[in-house]
């Protein structure tokens, strides 16, 4: 059973930071990609920011110069740096990972989403 836990959400200040982590846990073989998404209310998810398995990333326009993704392979983690906070980041925050895990019938891969967390933005 492959699971990918989120931290690091919370409420926070206009022009302040916070940190999100993202592990991934169970019979692993590789993890592919890797990214974050958010969702506001009433609005559809959107792609914040991924990084590939040699660590090319990527960023949507709006978190460009302000949020920062990497990755610990050796921890199966992907962490985002959110910094310069604004009222509209808030959403929820959901970490995504493409990967080969073992399904008890062999080597799959397949994509991953987790639980989400809250990040709010007070202005």
């Amino acid at each position: 059973q492959v699971q990918l836990v989120e931290s690091g959400g919370g409420l926070v200040q206009v022009g302040g930071s916070l940190r999100l982590s993202c592990a991934a846990s169970g019979r692993i073989l590789r993890i592919n990609g890797m990214g974050w998404y958010r969702q506001a209310p009433g609005k559809q998810r959107e792609l914040v920011a991924a990084i590939s398995s040699g660590g090319s990333t990527n960023y949507a326009d709006f978190v460009k110069g302000r949020f920062i993704i990497s990755r610990d392979n050796s921890k199966n983690t992907v962490y985002l740096q959110m910094n310069s906070l604004k009222p509209e980041d808030t959403a929820v925050y959901y970490c995504n990972a493409d990967l080969t895990y073992s399904s008890g019938f062999g080597w799959r891969t397949d994509d991953y989403w987790g639980q989400g967390t809250q990040v709010t933005v007070s202005s």
